[in-house]
């Protein structure tokens, strides 16, 4: 006898087209072409917008065929699906010689090309580590690049609500023109995230430029900043209290060695910035800059600080004695601050009880990552604090540095402290300590 019963369907053939898409989002470009020839509603799930508003774009230097190949994936289906495009990131991986750079050159302008005739709705642009200033870029060959990206801006400029430019490293000049290009069409621009950290070559001295002042004047709903403090001055504080104020939520600060940071900023300024923006929130994070008298220039009582980084990226310094810093500096925002970072290598001053004493008049602190020569003991002592509720800390992350090459003593204390405060540990915080040798 035969059966004429159908064949058992499989479950997959039953999902519910949300659950398709969403299986799908979770697949590479590769997969997804696969996946889209198994049947019609397969196929039909892969040309759904929701699939392609964000997309990221690898330029590797030196890449291997799996690179070629995904490569050329992304800037097929960018281009395919470049009507549902919204957040659009581009990566450069390991640039390193002039052929790169023009080959880069001239994909963007077919991409840029493409995207301004098809594209409706992108609202986010990603493009790091230019590093415009290397070598590798021709005269020729950014001069053209930077030519095509200002059109593509103009161009999109409408549209386009957050722009990260970090670690351009163009002319003063040429990154006012690119800044310029977002206001093209009426004169100011609505951008409310912009980061041009890195976006000036090194040295710059920004703060004292009339262009720069006067292109910044332009954006009008800004919400966060990120940026370097070479292009802060009086001026541009009440630029920004002027057209920004409504919605200035974030200044991300980055003050570098390398870069002018001796410019002098009343505290005046900053205290009307954060009058006429009451929802202010300024993180200043600072590489290698470290000494006293210049961290007190900038470090003024005004600024609504929730945030601060002082790296000293393994250097070291006589110069650079913190405890001034922990004790006379950062305690003038115990009522703000809420995240600290320290990465010191402070070899020749001992900071555990300055720095528990700091933590301990921050009543609003929750972020605590420290890299420093400590005792074991500061751990101890804080999570005693942290358990008498002495501190609100929810984040506690240390790295203890000794001179020593064998850590096992410290190693077994703190597991020992650990076992001590696991209840508390394992229930509230979000905890990592470790010893790191440093010989």
């Amino acid at each position: 006898m035969e059966d004429d019963s159908k064949p058992e369907q499989s479950p997959w053939a039953h999902l519910p087209d949300v659950c398709l898409r969403h299986v799908f989002h979770w697949l590479d470009d590769r997969d997804r072409s696969h996946a889209a020839l198994v049947c019609k509603k397969w196929n039909w799930a892969m040309h759904s917008g929701s699939l392609w508003r964000s997309r990221t774009i690898t330029f590797c230097g030196q890449p291997s065929r799996e690179d070629t190949l995904e490569l050329q994936r992304a800037l097929w289906y960018v281009k395919k699906f470049a009507k549902y495009l919204v957040c659009l990131e581009i990566r450069l991986w390991n640039p390193y010689n002039t052929a790169f750079t023009r080959k880069f050159q001239v994909t963007l302008r077919g991409l840029f090309s493409h995207l301004v005739k098809r594209n409706n709705c992108l609202v986010s642009l990603s493009i790091k580590y230019l590093a415009l200033d290397r070598l590798i870029w021709r005269n020729v060959v950014r001069a053209q690049f930077l030519k095509n990206f200002s059109t593509f801006l103009k161009r999109m400029s409408k549209r386009l609500d957050s722009l990260n430019l970090k670690g351009a490293r163009v002319t003063l000049e040429e990154g006012c023109e690119l800044l310029n290009s977002l206001s093209y069409l009426t004169n100011e621009s609505f951008l409310s995230e912009i980061n041009i950290e890195d976006f000036f070559s090194l040295h710059l001295p920004v703060y004292s430029s009339t262009l720069f002042h006067q292109t910044m004047s332009k954006f009008h709903s800004l919400v966060i900043l990120t940026f370097n403090y070479n292009c802060i001055s009086d001026d541009l504080l009440n630029i920004l209290g002027e057209h920004s104020a409504h919605s200035l939520c974030t200044l991300n600060i980055k003050c570098h060695i390398h870069d002018p940071h001796e410019q002098v900023i009343r505290g005046m300024s900053w205290a009307n910035l954060a009058k006429r923006a009451p929802k202010l929130n300024v993180n200043i994070f600072f590489e290698r800059v470290m000494k006293h008298d210049h961290l007190a220039r900038i470090l003024l009582v005004e600024i609504p600080v929730r945030s601060i980084s002082l790296r000293s990226c393994y250097f070291t310094h006589p110069d650079w004695t913190m405890r001034p810093t922990l004790t006379n500096l950062l305690p003038v925002y115990w009522h703000v601050l809420q995240k600290l970072t320290l990465e010191l290598n402070n070899d020749h001053e001992l900071l555990d009880d300055e720095l528990l004493q700091l933590i301990l008049s921050c009543k609003r602190m929750l972020f605590l990552k420290v890299w420093a020569f400590l005792s074991v003991t500061f751990v101890e002592r804080l999570l005693q604090n942290r358990a008498e509720g002495k501190c609100i800390l929810t984040t506690i992350k240390v790295r203890i540095y000794t001179a020593r090459q064998e850590t096992s003593e410290e190693d077994l204390l703190l597991c020992n402290i650990y076992r001590k405060f696991k209840y508390l540990i394992d229930s509230e915080l979000n905890y990592f300590v470790i010893t790191y040798p440093m010989v």
